[in-house]
C-alpha cells in the first residue's frame, strides 16, 4: 500500500525499489551452490547433499524475487515507460556480458586448435580421440533450436497484435523445443566417445557446450515463466517486458549454439 501511495505522488517516472532480502539470499545460495558443486565434483563427504540444499534455495529465493517483481510490473504498476527503457538498456548489458564469457570460451578453443600443442601430438583433435559427427545429433539440434527462435518469434509478433492463440501456441512449442534440444544433449553426451578430462579438445568441447546447455535450461525456465504469465493475462500488446526480454535471451542463446555448431563442431572436427 505505500508502494502505491508513493508512485501515486512521486514527481518523477522512476521506480525506486524498497529493501528487499531475496537479492542477498540470492548472492548467498549461489555461492553455497558452486562452492558445493566443486567439492563434489572433488569427493568431497556430504556435498552432494548441500548441493542440492543449495540449488533448492536458489530456486526458492528467485522465484520469490521474481515474484515481487512481476507484482511491481503488473499490479502495482510501477513499471512506466521510463523504468521499460532502463530494464531494457540492463538486459541488453546482460546478453552483451554473456557473450564476452562465450567470446572467452571461443577465444581458448581456437588458440588450442589453431596451434596445437605438442602434448597432443601437434594435432586437432588430438591422436585417439574421435570427435563427434557435426551431421547427426549437432545437426538435429541445430534445427531444434533455429525453429525455436522462429516459434518464440512468431509468439512476440501474434502477441502484439492481440492474437493470445497464437502467442500461446508459440510460446508452448518453445518450451517443447527447447526441452528436445536438452534431451538430446544429453544423450550426445552419454554416447560420446571422449571426456571433459581428455586433453584440451574434451575441455573446451565440452565447457563451451555444457555452458550453452545450462543457457538453454535457464532461457527455456525463462520463457516457461512468461507461458504463466500469459496464461494469466499479465502481459499487454505494449506492456510485455518480461517477455520480451525471454526472447533476446533466447534470440543470444540460438546465436552462440550456431557459432559452436560451425566451430567447435564442423571446423573443429
Amino acid at each position: 500500500m505505500t508502494n502505491l501511495i508513493r508512485s501515486n505522488f512521486q514527481a518523477h517516472p522512476f521506480h525506486l525499489v524498497s529493501p528487499s532480502p531475496w537479492p542477498i539470499l540470492t548472492c548467498a545460495s549461489l555461492l553455497a551452490l558452486t562452492t558445493s558443486g566443486v567439492s563434489t565434483m572433488h569427493g568431497f563427504y556430504s556435498a552432494q547433499n548441500v548441493f542440492f540444499l543449495a540449488l533448492l534455495l536458489v530456486v526458492l529465493s528467485m522465484s520469490l524475487w521474481f515474484r515481487d517483481v512481476i507484482s511491481e510490473a503488473t499490479y502495482l504498476g510501477n513499471h512506466t515507460l521510463a523504468v521499460q527503457r532502463g530494464l531494457n538498456m540492463g538486459v541488453a548489458l546482460f546478453i552483451v556480458s554473456e557473450a564476452l564469457f562465450f567470446l572467452a570460451i571461443f577465444w581458448t578453443f581456437f588458440h588450442s586448435a589453431l596451434s596445437p600443442a605438442a602434448e597432443m601430438g601437434a594435432q586437432w583433435p588430438p591422436e585417439g580421440i574421435e570427435s563427434i559427427n557435426p551431421f547427426e545429433l549437432p545437426l538435429l539440434n541445430t534445427i531444434l533450436l533455429l525453429a525455436s527462435g522462429f516459434t518464440v518469434t512468431y509468439a512476440h509478433h501474434s502477441l502484439i497484435q492481440g492474437n493470445r492463440s497464437g502467442t500461446l501456441f508459440g510460446i508452448v512449442l518453445t518450451v517443447l523445443l527447447a526441452l528436445a534440444f536438452t534431451v538430446f544433449q544429453g544423450v550426445e553426451y552419454t554416447v560420446s566417445s571422449f571426456t571433459l578430462s581428455d586433453s584440451t579438445f574434451g575441455s573446451c568441447f565440452y565447457f563451451g557446450t555444457g555452458f550453452h546447455g545450462l543457457h538453454v535450461m535457464i532461457g527455456t525456465a525463462f520463457i516457461a515463466v512468461g507461458l504463466w504469465r500469459a496464461l494469466a493475462y499479465h502481459f499487454t500488446e505494449n506492456h510485455h517486458l518480461g517477455l520480451e526480454s525471454s526472447i533476446l535471451y533466447w534470440h543470444f542463446v540460438d546465436i552462440v549454439w550456431l557459432f559452436l555448431f560451425i566451430s567447435v563442431y564442423y571446423w573443429g572436427s
